[in-house]
């Protein structure tokens, strides 16, 4: 089986779309500032790693997803911004934990993080193209079944 990285980024990016708080929802990692005034999102796959199995003869992966949202660090109200990032944080983790498989493209989303990531959402500035950035990144942690084949 081959890591059908394509649907899954997607689906991923769908989610985002769906929650109705960006502005625009990249696939991939901006090299450059993104735009300001609202709120937006981008989708980048971090890391694949095997994970534990039942002992078959195939390995699953754990997939581990970022998804960074950015708003400009100077907006007002400044008290503002930080609420309105958790509260498209809090559509986004509902989503990962109601659609657990990705629409059927995973075996689950690791909310617990049983094979090592758990969901988690990390909070920080990021400057770029001169400007400075709120960021919020979720670790969003799916594993993939019946990946690799194990050939002797």
């Amino acid at each position: 089986m081959a890591l059908n990285i394509l649907g899954l980024t997607d689906a991923v990016v769908s989610h985002a779309m769906a929650a109705g708080r960006f502005e625009t929802v990249n696939g991939h990692e901006p090299k450059s500032a993104p735009a300001t005034g609202g709120l937006t999102a981008a989708v980048w796959a971090d890391r694949v790693t095997p994970v534990r199995t039942s002992g078959l003869d195939s390995l699953s992966a754990l997939l581990v997803f970022n998804v960074r949202i950015y708003t400009g660090a100077d907006q007002q109200p400044m008290d503002a911004i930080d609420p309105n990032m958790l509260a498209a944080v809090d559509d986004l983790c509902r989503a990962y934990s109601e659609d657990f498989t990705l629409g059927g493209l995973v075996r689950q989303v690791d909310l617990l993080g049983i094979h090592g990531q758990p969901l988690d959402v990390r909070a920080g500035y990021l400057q770029q193209d001169g400007a400075l950035y709120r960021v919020m990144t979720i670790a969003l942690p799916v594993i993939v079944n019946d990946l690799w084949d194990e050939v002797a």
